[in-house]
């Protein structure tokens, strides 16, 4: 019996044609409360799909915008060709995040115009959830008997794969812990991240310029040692985690604080007998003959990355045989396909990757595909398993779309989410800069030489 025309539109296609698919705007929802620093991305187009990205997290949504002129007009399913066009305006760090976000919002599109999952269009997965594991800072838990009860109550909610803070923070208070050259700690502690919104503005920015300063000196640099009061606190506290949560369970530490080489050395071998998964970013990355000399000084996986832009920045660690797993961050790296190609890399070296991850559910997302689809991939990060109504800033997805301490990859075409939530984003919306989706004409015609050669 022949369909009729109703029942044959159920399951047809009618709106996206990918060959004449091209791009008529970009918006940007600017999130900024409660702590969130997020711009999110839409990209809308002349068929009325909408792709989704997003900056990373404390970085600008400028850097997203600057970029509008260069894809209006184009076929976002030119993916590959439209990155090589943009990345030259990325660099390490959150400079990144303008690039990597659009790009994702270009696989987005490019899914959903050819109705199928990202990961597919990567080669296909290797394997159908993704295993999370969720960090669990310091505040409110300074022993290593609360951080244990904190990490066995995520041990409770499935999650197979645990994450702690442990380095100098926990030593800011703990008098004759650390040496410091007089009065930099107690600035450093005093400086004002957020300042009061009573002072000029001029003043906010120059206390708030202050703080990153001071924040963002290189560990070397610091002149920050740890005294053997500082050791002895440290192994004490993670010693009382293990006795909670027992050997186990896989437990990986955060950033350990502005510390040089030799005090990294020291702290990593007192903690070597925990057996810990890694020790995370206890050097900048740059310096990859330091990682070495702190690889064969310890007998700990090293773990770094986060920071670090596209393929070849990471190749220098790889060959120098400098860590044993890379930790690329999907809104840093390059975006979804330069991730894939960093992961199949880092294999080349017998390397395992695991994906940073601090943002909104479109981040996530991006990152869940990339990690079905390549084969070294090994947890995947999230900072937001406490506020439930980070669930809700996107439909198309389970509530909870962790369960278990797994998420599902998804079926649906594009990223599988169907929509934002502009309800719930409206809540985290930055009130210096409170309008939803607001025109961005002014961005239209912005124009620069950006051939890189002559």
């Amino acid at each position: 019996m022949s369909e009729t025309y109703e029942e044959a539109l159920a399951h047809t296609n009618t709106y996206s044609r990918p060959s004449q698919l091209r791009i008529t705007d970009i918006r940007i929802a600017n999130m900024g409360a409660h702590g969130w620093r997020r711009p999110l991305i839409k990209v809308m187009t002349n068929q009325g799909l909408e792709g989704y990205g997003e900056v990373r997290d404390g970085a600008s949504k400028t850097y997203a915008l600057m970029l509008k002129s260069r894809l209006l007009g184009e076929n976002p399913c030119d993916v590959d060709r439209l990155f090589r066009r943009i990345k030259q305006f990325g660099y390490h760090g959150r400079q990144a995040g303008g690039v990597c976000g659009l790009e994702v919002a270009l696989w987005d599109l490019a899914g959903k115009a050819y109705g199928v999952p990202v990961y597919q269009m990567l080669g296909g997965r290797f394997r159908d959830r993704i295993r999370i594991y969720c960090d669990t800072d310091v505040r409110g838990k300074d022993t290593g008997l609360a951080m244990g009860q904190a990490l066995k109550q995520r041990m409770e909610m499935g999650f197979t794969f645990l994450k702690m803070d442990v380095g100098i923070n926990l030593l800011a208070g703990v008098e004759g812990a650390l040496t410091a050259p007089l009065g930099f700690l107690e600035e450093l502690r005093n400086a004002v991240r957020h300042p009061s919104p009573d002072l000029p503005d001029l003043e906010q920015r120059r206390l708030r310029n202050r703080w990153y300063d001071l924040n963002n000196i290189a560990h070397p640099f610091t002149g920050i040692r740890i005294t053997e009061k500082g050791l002895d606190y440290l192994e004490e506290y993670v010693a009382e985690v293990r006795s909670v949560i027992g050997y186990e369970i896989p437990l990986a530490t955060d950033h350990f604080g502005h510390i040089g080489l030799e005090d990294g050395i020291k702290i990593a071998q007192r903690l070597d007998k925990y057996n810990l998964a890694w020790y995370e970013d206890m050097l900048p990355w740059q310096y990859t003959d330091q990682y070495v000399r702190l690889a064969q000084a310890c007998k700990t996986p090293l773990c770094t990355g986060e920071d670090i832009y596209l393929k070849e920045n990471f190749r220098p660690l790889l060959e120098a045989h400098a860590v044993s797993i890379i930790h690329p961050d999907i809104l840093s790296c390059g975006g979804i396909l330069e991730l894939k190609k960093i992961g199949d890399m880092a294999q080349d070296y017998g390397v395992a990757m695991a994906i940073h991850m601090a943002e909104s559910p479109i981040a996530c997302m991006a990152a869940v595909h990339a990690a079905a689809a390549t084969e070294n991939f090994l947890v995947l990060e999230n900072h937001s398993v406490d506020d439930p109504k980070w669930n809700l800033l996107v439909h198309g997805l389970p509530n909870p779309i962790i369960q278990q301490g797994f998420i599902q990859v998804p079926e649906r075409p594009g990223l599988g989410i169907t929509a934002l939530n502009d309800e719930v984003i409206a809540e985290y919306l930055d009130p210096n800069d409170p309008d939803l989706w607001s025109p961005t004409e002014a961005w239209d015609r912005e124009f620069s030489h950006d051939r890189l050669w002559s």
